[in-house]
């Protein structure tokens, strides 16, 4: 017989068929408790193999506790059907890939509705703990009340544990081997977050057999990407915003609007970029990846010219970016498009401002409090703003209202930023009106060679 227990973020293996599990090559000895151990992340392939090997297994890893019949009125669309059955088929791990707009959400809550065993949900931010709160509530707030229990909450000032409990990934990541062994599924919302090295703690010290990632854009430059797959499985189920538009997304065209550099600003971005080419020229750092950009902030920590380097790219990055050609672009938009429903994204804050000032536009930065930054989204909800200026910080998390136009005037220039700021405008539309994204670039600059690149 093989005995299995939870401690500490491993799986304990004991008894007189341990020995049986040692060419598994995630099971190592452990002298010290003179027992063999196992990841918590790895349990279901554990179990898996023990029943392969015919041995008796007396399983305590799990302490889940009491939840009620988990039920839902949502009506699934075909793709959500499509995506549910997907990851069932695949174990009950792996994630799942709809742009934003799509119904993620709702295929979650139709995830644990049909496993009914307590589930953590993991969140980037605070407005989608809330967002996630609210709607499981809703939906499974008197189920689990009839067990004497409420939908808990970790992060945002609260730590409540319940058999649903939303958290988000700092809180889970600080609890995570308490909370070990007391879910059987793990659900992560923007799941590319897990890739981050602190973040896969969660997944790697929790040993719930269910895993269900969600995600626009799975890939990251990185490639942590992989690290993610390993920890909840690959992508199971894809569709991009194509796939959906006209039906269930909104129709929408994209136009890319090409300016130039003022003779200033020109010469000003050669040179910061003649600075950061002529170290890459002798440094054998390619830039072709995330892990090379990641390679040359190592090497600016002790070497000068490296450093240099590095500035003088963020230097180029801040003149092609605020060009000031792109303002004029951004007023003659604004004016096309008076009646319609128009969203700004910049990459810079002082941008923000500087445009909500110039064109009258309510401002949306990381330095806005929740409460206002409720109360603009609100309003924009409502019809009192028509038109909103933000800088990142309504890329993902935040459940923005209706509108029907979008403006990108600078960002990262990544697949993933520009796929959410598109996916802030694909809502269906009440009158089947189609959706536009405008990308304003300067010209022959990286910006300009990033967004081809995108075509």
């Amino acid at each position: 017989m093989v005995t299995l227990r939870y401690d500490e973020g491993t799986i304990r293996i004991d008894g007189d068929g341990a020995s049986s599990l040692d060419d598994l090559v995630y099971v190592r000895s452990d002298p010290r408790s003179q027992s063999r151990r196992a990841p918590a992340f790895q349990y279901r392939p554990l179990v898996d193999a023990c029943r392969e090997r015919a041995l008796t297994v007396d399983d305590h890893v799990l302490d889940l506790p009491a939840i009620g019949r988990l039920e839902t009125d949502y009506a699934l669309r075909s793709y959500q059907e499509e995506a549910l059955e997907a990851w069932r088929e695949a174990d009950d791990r792996g994630v799942l890939e709809l742009p934003t707009g799509s119904g993620k959400t709702v295929v979650a809550v139709a995830a644990m509705a049909a496993l009914a065993t307590p589930t953590l949900v993991v969140v980037p931010t605070i407005d989608l703990l809330e967002q996630w709160e609210r709607e499981l509530d809703a939906e499974f707030g008197a189920a689990i009340a009839d067990e004497g229990t409420a939908i808990g909450r970790l992060g945002g000032g609260e730590q409540r544990l319940g058999p649903i409990t939303v958290a988000t990934y700092d809180s889970a990541y600080l609890r995570a081997d308490e909370l070990g062994d007391r879910f059987g599924l793990l659900v992560f919302d923007e799941v590319h977050h897990l890739g981050g090295e602190g973040y896969r703690d969660i997944a790697r010290l929790l040993a719930a057999p269910a895993r269900l990632g969600l995600t626009a854009t799975f890939e990251r430059p990185d490639d942590a990407h992989e690290v993610v797959a390993e920890l909840v499985g690959p992508v199971v189920y894809r569709r991009s915003a194509d796939d959906l538009a006209g039906e269930h997304l909104a129709a929408y065209d994209i136009k890319r609007l090409e300016v130039e550099l003022t003779p200033e600003e020109r010469e000003r971005y050669e040179d910061h970029q003649g600075v950061f080419t002529d170290y890459l020229a002798t440094s054998g750092i390619q830039f072709r990846s995330g892990s090379d950009y990641q390679e040359l902030v190592k090497r600016s920590g002790t070497d000068p010219r490296a450093r240099e380097a590095l500035l003088a790219k963020q230097r180029a990055r801040e003149v092609m970016m605020n060009a000031e050609r792109k303002v004029a672009v951004l007023a003659e938009i604004l004016e096309r498009h008076r009646d319609d429903r128009v969203i700004v994204f910049t990459a810079y804050t002082d941008l923000v401002y500087d445009l909500a000032e110039r064109f009258l536009l309510p401002p949306i930065t990381n330095e806005t409090p929740a409460a206002e930054r409720r109360e603009i989204l609100e309003r924009f909800r409502r019809g009192d703003y028509s038109r909103v200026v933000a800088a990142n910080v309504l890329d993902e998390g935040v459940d923005v209202p209706d509108a029907n136009v979008a403006v990108v005037l600078s960002g990262s220039g990544s697949e993933r930023e520009f796929t959410q700021r598109l996916g802030r405008i694909l809502r269906p539309k009440a009158d089947g009106g189609r959706a536009l994204l405008y990308e304003v670039v300067t010209r022959e600059t990286a910006e300009e060679r990033v967004a081809r690149r995108r075509r």
